[in-house]
């Protein structure tokens, strides 16, 4: 899952981090394809490889490495066993954990009716309770956790992992999440807002060769997740990609953010089942406008339809700006995607350059309902693997 680091970054070429690096990515998977790489003599290499497997990173079997004669080498992997990581979903009415071992498999996973409103205390201890309940089911120690991710639905200042006046999660502002998970497992636990997440998990998982990719979370409300080659881009602070309140055209819906036109209050799954409700349909979610497409209502299927025009014409300005070459949509309203990616393509195709579409897919999320767990994991693996993480590690453990 990591990617190995530029080693002239480091007071130490090639730290056993970025060795464990080079064959977590699978770019090494021998003693010797180390040395080819990296330069360094073997010595070197046996000395890091040898620090690795001593604590536990790395093991090495007698499987033919592709040996063309003589001796075969023996092959390094990823040791799983003992490093499990956390990915949370925290969702408006929805909680989803999954606990993943270092090499992205899943362990066990639970989702559970959580209302954000409740507050961080009782959302946070229902999560920890899930997460203490996973281990027990997977056979794991608390101890085996080495990271958590967590994936909100709000603006989160990346640095600190503290929800910014976040609209719809009454009492979370500034509340200190990453330290209730320190305290509670000793492990670092980095948060970020759910769009941003889900962009990762979608593109580590379904896209691993696309570089550059918007996820569109079409949901109660819209957000929008950047990948820049192959990077997850969250802006100065945190906050790019929140384009849910991006005016459209002449609308003038009011917003719940206080604003008038903005897309969210377009085109976004509450505003559709109010409009429906207006009607005498029975429609309170986005989940119902999708009931609704999927039984054939036509007012619905048109709503749908127009709302993916009017997330289309914000979509054509932002393919002309970040020329992706993937969109990916996401969210409650991507399950009748037919009807939604019909109204995107046809606004995206007509205002675009033809260049920035050539070769641009707009496809719905391959990940589905588990993109923001999947990819709250991916956070929390790339964190516990990350070079500075295990260098840091190995020198705490020989001081």
């Amino acid at each position: 899952m990591s990617s190995p680091t530029d080693p002239s970054s480091s007071a130490v070429p090639y730290s056993p981090g970025e060795v464990l690096a080079l064959i977590s990515s699978g770019s090494a998977a021998t003693r010797a394809d180390i040395a080819r790489i990296t330069g360094l003599a073997r010595s070197t290499v046996s000395q890091r490889v040898d620090a690795l497997i001593a604590h536990g990173f790395v093991d090495e079997d007698n499987a033919d490495g592709g040996s063309t004669g003589g001796r075969p080498p023996r092959r390094l992997q990823l040791r799983t066993e003992e490093h499990a990581v956390a990915g949370v979903d925290l969702g408006a009415s929805h909680c989803r954990v999954a606990l993943m071992d270092v090499g992205g498999a899943m362990l066990a996973t639970r989702e559970d009716p959580l209302s954000i409103a409740d507050g961080p205390d009782v959302v946070l201890r229902h999560v920890e309770r899930t997460m203490h309940t996973l281990l027990r089911e997977a056979g794991r120690e608390a101890g085996t956790l080495r990271s958590i991710g967590v994936g909100v639905p709000g603006p989160v200042e990346f640095s600190t992992g503290r929800p910014v006046d976040p609209p719809i999660m009454p009492g979370w502002h500034q509340y200190p999440i990453p330290e209730f998970f320190a305290a509670g497992f000793g492990v670092r636990a980095l948060v970020d807002n759910d769009v941003n997440v889900m962009a990762l998990g979608e593109q580590r998982r379904a896209f691993p060769d696309t570089r550059f990719l918007l996820y569109l979370k079409v949901g109660t409300g819209i957000g929008c997740g950047i990948i820049a080659d192959g990077r997850l881009h969250r802006g100065a602070r945190g906050c790019a990609g929140d384009i849910g309140h991006i005016r459209v055209g002449d609308q003038e819906e009011e917003c719940r953010c206080g604003n008038s036109g903005c897309l969210e209050a377009v085109a976004g799954g509450a505003a559709l089942a109010g409009r429906l409700a207006g009607l005498g349909l029975e429609a309170a979610s986005g989940s119902d406008v999708v009931r609704l497409v999927k039984s054939g209502n036509r007012e619905a299927v048109r709503m749908v339809r127009e709302a993916g025009r009017a997330v289309g014409e914000v979509l054509a300005g932002l393919v002309n700006f970040f020329n992706p070459d993937t969109v990916v949509v996401g969210g409650a309203l991507a399950a009748v995607h037919d009807q939604l990616l019909a109204g995107v393509r046809e606004a995206v195709y007509r205002r675009s350059h033809p260049l920035a579409t050539h070769v641009l897919r707009i496809e719905p999320s391959r990940t589905g309902e588990n993109a923001a767990a999947v990819g709250a994991g991916i956070l929390a693996i790339e964190h516990a693997l990350s070079p500075a993480q295990v260098d840091g590690q190995l020198a705490r453990a020989m001081a």
